[in-house]
């Protein structure tokens, strides 16, 4: 297996396929899986050897501010391995200050916040200049009902964050969760060391919420008591506990695989995929229900515009077709939005996007980004405050902007596996999560 980091060229221009694809495609390790792991194996604090992890930017700065503070890590990236060794000392965070750094990733830095608590000492976060427009004061705000003097250094709700304390305490916490998952999934995680039971009651309509039940059923996976009441949105953390796993296998990633899932609906191609087989995931073709990934639910939004799916014990195989447009509410599979509204411009019939305004607030303004790069290639788009209509049209090359952020360069990316002259600048953004995806891109060739 390959390993990060990768040469990028300044620009990368996607050719056209000159028929359908008839492919096999393997996916990397989840880096929401990997992100949630690695800060579980830190938590756990016994030792524990990650396998499958995923090695891209955003699990880097990860395992960076883990070492920085303090915990024993020993990384095999070419074999998708990371070690924990036991934790010294009896802290659950061994450095008493730190600097941490997480880029531009919102995993990174919801989840590091929440982590830090639990630590006796003052510790700063900051990220690149979009992370410092990212808002963290709703997860700022949890912490402090649980005794952390935690703000941002300029006093605007957005990194850098500065947290002071002698650890958390107990108690019922109400968190405003109609921003961004992340939060409560963070705050679940560091409650398995507060001082007391604490009770975690997220409020307003919850965004991504299957990432929030992803984070419970590993916190479960890893041994850790988690009791959901999910009618509430609430969760019952039992604490202090101890909890240990040895060894954890991370998943495929899903969120990748969509990109080919989306490749063989837009091309009318059929792809293979071995690591989703009928074996380790149920059958396709039937609507999918709960899973550790949330977005295996984009199979059946195309399905719903034409694609065929077949489980087999060896492999998911995904056969697109006539494509037709779909009205979709895209609150839950968020990550997305942009893969979807690829296959949208090859359809019959416009195709509208709905609830998904948090988006706005992710790597880019996805939203605005996603409607000016489809009207530069040629498409109609409405823009909402939350959500995109798109009418297919006549479509033509152009230069993409990616605004630094991954999915808008991944998901253009695919529309010029049909249009020619598609050019993706900056394509080293995808690092972020999918290093090697123009690689595996050129092997539906």
């Amino acid at each position: 297996m390959s390993s990060w980091p990768t040469e990028f060229p300044e620009m990368y221009l996607v050719k056209p396929l000159e028929h359908p694809p008839a492919a096999s495609v393997r996916v990397p390790g989840s880096k929401s899986i990997t992100n949630r792991a690695l800060v579980l194996a830190a938590l756990a604090g016994s030792g524990c050897t990650l396998t499958g992890a995923l090695h891209s930017e955003d699990t880097q700065v990860m395992v960076t501010a883990l070492e920085a503070l303090g915990f024993p890590i020993r990384t095999d990236w070419p074999n998708a391995t990371v070690h924990f060794d036991p934790t010294p000392g009896n802290s659950v965070i061994p450095a008493r200050e730190a600097d941490l750094f997480a880029g531009n990733s919102g995993t990174s830095m919801r989840f590091l916040t929440s982590l830090v608590s639990l630590g006796h000492g003052r510790y700063r976060l900051d990220g690149v200049p979009r992370m410092r427009q990212r808002p963290i004061e709703d997860l700022l705000t949890a912490l402090r009902q649980l005794g952390v003097h935690a703000s941002t250094e300029k006093n605007n709700g957005c990194p850098p964050v500065i947290v002071e304390t002698t650890g958390l305490d107990g108690g019922r916490v109400e968190v405003k969760s109609d921003l961004s998952s992340q939060f409560l999934s963070g705050l679940l995680m560091a409650a398995v060391h507060a001082r007391d039971y604490v009770t975690l009651c997220g409020q307003g309509s919850p965004v991504s919420w299957p990432y929030v039940l992803m984070t419970a059923d590993m916190m479960s996976q890893f041994g850790a008591t988690v009791v959901p009441k999910l009618a509430e949105h609430t969760f019952i953390v039992p604490a202090p506990q101890q909890f240990e796993r040895k060894g954890y296998t991370i998943e495929p990633d899903v969120s990748a695989a969509s990109y080919f899932f989306a490749a063989a609906a837009l091309t009318g191609g059929t792809v293979d995929f071995p690591q989703f087989g009928s074996n380790c995931w149920p059958s396709a073709g039937l609507r999918f229900g709960k899973h550790l990934q949330g977005d295996i639910r984009f199979l059946d939004a195309i399905q719903d515009m034409g694609c065929r799916l077949q489980s087999r014990p060896e492999a998911l195989t995904v056969q697109g077709g006539p494509l037709r447009g779909v009205d979709i509410d895209m609150n839950d599979i968020s990550d997305t939005v942009m893969t979807l509204a690829a296959v949208a411009c090859f359809a019959e019939g416009p195709t509208t996007i709905r609830n998904v305004a948090h988006t706005r607030h992710k790597e880019s303004d996805r939203l605005h980004a996603l409607a000016t790069e489809l009207r530069r290639i040629g498409a109609g788009v409405e823009e909402r405050a939350d959500g995109l209509t798109i009418n297919p049209g006549p479509l033509h090359g152009a230069e993409i902007e990616t605004y630094n952020d991954h999915r808008i360069a991944m998901s253009m990316a695919l529309v010029g596996l049909r249009v020619d002259g598609i050019v993706i600048k900056n394509p080293g953004c995808v690092a972020k999560t999918y290093p090697n995806f123009f690689a595996d891109l050129e092997k539906l060739r």
